[in-house]
């Protein structure tokens, strides 16, 4: 059996649908000897160029192994499922099993994000200074 890299894009109306779909996906290949090796979900993201239309679309990432005929019924599953608007299959010479450069991106991201979540303030936003509080009148 061979490894692939799969990415595909779902129609930005069909976000709910993703969660099923992928699990499709993934009993399709397992249910054929298959193995998924790593699956993100990357969710809407900004598009580099709109199509249909559209500027925004859900994004999934697969690596998997199968063989020729599993891989056959995917690309046949993608291209006559209307809410998938691009999927890309690339051979991959081993199993890819660590994050993507999009999910180290977000960890990054979320950790960078924490300090200010629990203060209450919003990292884009400077803190405002604070008048000097005028002594009590006895």
């Amino acid at each position: 059996m061979r490894h692939y890299e799969i990415v595909f894009i779902v129609h930005p109306d069909q976000s709910e649908q993703v969660p099923a779909m992928v699990e499709r996906y993934r009993t399709m290949v397992t249910g054929r000897g298959g193995r998924v090796h790593r699956l993100e979900d990357w969710g809407r993201r900004q598009m580099a160029y709109p199509i249909q239309k559209m500027h925004k679309a859900h994004y999934v990432l697969m690596n998997l192994e199968c063989d020729q005929e599993t891989l056959t019924e995917l690309e046949h599953a993608f291209k006559f499922n209307d809410a998938v608007l691009r999927h890309l299959i690339v051979a991959m010479k081993d199993a890819v099993v660590a994050p993507s450069p999009m999910m180290k991106e977000e960890k990054s991201r979320s950790l960078t994000d924490r300090p200010a979540e629990r203060t209450g303030e919003r990292a884009d936003r400077p803190e405002r200074a604070s008048a000097p509080e005028a002594p009590a009148a006895a």
